[in-house]
């Protein structure tokens, strides 16, 4: 009976803990070396553009500030956990076509064939991966491509998506 306890303590400490977060995808999508003048001189640091997502529908993005590069995105990633949106999706693309617009920037999204793929610039991809957005067509329509506000342009689409049930109604109406 004693050594059944004993062995049930080893085996529940070297069983893998569980964790209840699920494995979000992370990525990069810029890293700027910022620089501050001040009476003593010159302070150096570092942002950090970053998008995260569960590779299903869950994707949010940050920009992490800091001294280092790595404390940067560790910052970053944080951040963009805790301001997740849902994106609505039809099997591996979106809904219907939507622009965003922020700041100088005017993004198109547009629904894609199965197949088609990813067709956008780094910053719009990289949201799409996270999103688990696997067919879709892309436009920059702005001469900017502030890797910053393509992003939050970007962002505005997607919340902008209606629900299905709201373009079936719009549909009938139409009829």
């Amino acid at each position: 009976m004693e050594e059944r306890e004993q062995l049930d303590g080893i085996i529940r400490e070297d069983l893998p803990q569980q964790s209840e977060e699920k494995a979000f995808i992370e990525k990069v999508v810029t890293i700027n070396r910022v620089t501050k003048v001040t009476k003593g001189g010159k302070n150096l640091g570092f942002t950090a553009l970053v998008v995260v997502g569960d590779g299903e529908s869950k994707v949010g993005f940050a920009l992490g500030k800091a001294n280092e590069v790595a404390d940067a995105i560790r910052k970053g990633i944080k951040k963009a956990k805790g301001s997740l949106i849902e994106v609505r999706k039809k099997d591996t693309t979106i809904l219907h076509e939507v622009y965003g617009e922020f700041g100088a920037v005017t993004v198109l999204l547009k629904p894609a064939l199965r197949g088609t793929g990813v067709i956008a610039c780094a910053p719009i991809r990289a949201i799409c991966e996270c999103a688990g957005i696997k067919d879709i067509l892309t436009k920059n329509l702005s001469k900017s491509t502030n890797s910053i506000n393509v992003v939050k342009a970007t962002f505005l689409a997607l919340m902008s998506l209606k629900k299905p049930k709201d373009i079936e109604i719009k549909d009938n109406k139409d009829n």
